[in-house]
């Protein structure tokens, strides 16, 4: 997997208000509007994805790009909320971004033993220990978030340190939901870095 959220030079003051104030409006509401009814139908291609691997030991290629294209439309709207990018997110799941990339190879198997460790005991060996390390980055990245709003406000410059790991979050947190959701057979790493 290959997220990325370029780094601008510089930020839209006047954008960064607006979000902060009408954001909820324009932006949260019609997309997560239609992201519940886009992500309910992600839930049973999954599930239909998960009875197809335990048979045949393959994710249906169709149903694993529709995956695909919906994280990055979730990717796009989170740049958003999170300050990382400037400019309003594209609606659906064809929508491009000039800011926001994610990248997700198509595995030709995936494995029926891992699928079956992952379905029994997945919340213990990947759920736990990572929900506990990413608990207390989502915690430090409010904080950064807070940070990087007044620079933005001030300056028209996001921190970079800040944007390195705000993003680095983003990327650890897809990378469970990958494997958690039988997407790939890798398991995640303990880390936000691109390359692992």
């Amino acid at each position: 997997m290959k997220l990325t959220v370029t780094y601008q030079e510089r930020y839209s003051r006047s954008e960064l208000l607006l979000r902060s104030i009408f954001g909820v409006f324009y932006i949260v509401m019609p997309h997560f509007f239609l992201l519940i009814f886009m992500g309910i139908w992600g839930s049973i291609l999954s599930f239909i994805a998960l009875i197809s691997i335990l048979l045949t030991g393959r994710y249906p290629e169709s149903m694993f790009e529709y995956q695909v294209q919906l994280l990055r439309w979730q990717l796009r709207v989170n740049s958003r909320i999170q300050n990382l990018s400037d400019g309003y997110p594209a609606f659906g799941l064809n929508g491009t971004d000039e800011y926001t990339s994610l990248e997700i190879e198509y595995p030709e198997r995936i494995s029926r033993g891992t699928t079956l460790l992952r379905l029994l005991f997945g919340i213990f060996y990947v759920i736990l220990p990572h929900g506990f390390i990413l608990y207390f980055r989502v915690l430090w990245g409010v904080i950064l978030q807070i940070y990087a709003w007044v620079s933005v406000l001030f300056s028209a410059k996001f921190p970079e340190s800040a944007h390195t790991f705000l993003v680095g979050t983003l990327r650890w947190q897809y990378r469970v939901n990958l494997y958690m959701g039988n997407m790939t057979d890798v398991y995640p790493p303990f880390s936000s870095k691109e390359e692992v």
